[in-house]
């Protein structure tokens, strides 16, 4: 069983962001709160108030269930909000300025403004990312152990193939993916809490609950006790044991949900494979992220051609139906290579802006 979560910007007919994810909620729930149940979503608030998150309202092993299950919760937030308002996937807003936004100011408040107060929000690390967060359940702590360890040494290549940020405040960078480059260094007065995204390996189960510890004794000196919850770990891999799943947080929103959806087809088809040969020390996966944070996929073609192919060797119909897409990424490049493509015979980020708003809308991919 998986879940997924997709976190999308509020934007105006002319695509610049729009800080009213409360407005929205009130609106379509009839009152400002936290999370609500839509139709076949689940609609929550994030930090960002331009930013709002949807989620299936059922996990499920069928991918092609999950995808219906959000579609069709776009499609009724559309009708309910009478397209007053243009949702936007990708890892950052392109033209975002940080002035144009804010944080959360309503229930769990204390919460951001402790956040606030010990790492400064108002920063693209905090305030201009979204990301595709895949939950993968698992049945006993050995399981757990298992997966965690086997999807860690997954995250440089996950990052390869879905980077979607290329572009900041309107400028392209160098680098293929800028949420990370931002999120990474988001928490440095606590290193302990995001690393260096990538988690440690472990031995056995209760070995988390020491490196949360450690996170914790950290925030206790800061006066911020309020934050010693497991969700405070940011490294690009956790565990939740409220939902009993691991979480991963390492890759860019996608342009549409079929994408979101084979990225996800293609996590769950990796841990069917008995032997990935990939590596598993700590100071390679965290060099090759880095490569794929800067280039994306172009160093590290080869290896994700093999690992498509072990993923479409013990894949199911339903998922090859997906894979195709991830090969399509692998072979003509991740979302940033496409924008970028796009950007530089055009020049005109207010098309990119409208043909990504366009694929979310009707739940198409952008090549």
């Amino acid at each position: 069983m998986i879940g997924t979560e997709h976190e999308y910007s509020i934007n105006n007919p002319d695509l610049k962001a729009m800080p009213v994810s409360d407005l929205i909620i009130e609106e379509i729930s009839g009152k400002i709160q936290n999370e609500f149940s839509f139709e076949t979503v689940g609609i929550s608030k994030e930090l960002q108030k331009h930013v709002i998150e949807f989620k299936p309202l059922n996990p499920s092993e069928s991918i092609s269930n999950l995808e219906n299950q959000i579609f069709n919760g776009l499609k009724g937030f559309y009708e309910k909000t009478n397209n007053k308002y243009k949702l936007l996937g990708l890892g950052m807003h392109p033209t975002l300025n940080l002035s144009e936004t804010s944080f959360w100011n309503h229930d769990e408040r204390e919460v951001f403004d402790t956040y606030d107060r010990v790492f400064n929000l108002r920063q693209h690390g905090w305030m201009n990312i979204q990301a595709l967060q895949v939950n993968v359940e698992y049945s006993t702590e050995e399981d757990l152990v298992r997966k965690h360890n086997k999807l860690r040494t997954l995250l440089p290549y996950l990052v390869a193939v879905t980077a979607s940020s290329p572009i900041v405040e309107g400028n392209v960078t160098g680098y293929m993916d800028n949420r990370l480059l931002y999120y990474k260094k988001n928490q440095k007065e606590i290193p302990e809490i995001c690393g260096n995204l990538i988690p440690e390996k472990l031995e056995k189960s209760s070995d988390y609950e020491k490196l949360l510890e450690k996170m914790y004794v950290e925030l206790r000196k800061k006066d911020a006790e309020v934050l010693c919850e497991e969700w405070v770990n940011s490294r690009a891999l956790i565990v939740r044991r409220e939902r009993k799943c691991v979480e991963i947080k390492i890759m860019d929103e996608q342009e549409s949900i079929y994408a979101d959806m084979a990225v996800s087809a293609f996590i769950n088809c990796l841990l069917r494979v008995n032997d990935l040969k990939v590596a598993e020390d700590d100071e390679t996966i965290l060099e090759l992220t880095d490569i794929a944070i800067k280039s994306g996929k172009k160093k590290l073609k080869a290896e994700l051609e093999s690992l498509y192919k072990k993923a479409v060797s013990v894949a199911t119909e339903e998922e090859k139906s997906y894979l195709i897409h991830i090969q399509n990424r692998i072979q003509n490049g991740n979302l940033s290579e496409v924008i970028l493509k796009k950007y530089n015979s055009e020049k005109d980020i207010s098309k990119i802006l409208n043909e990504a708003e366009s694929c979310l809308r009707e739940n198409k991919t952008m090549f």
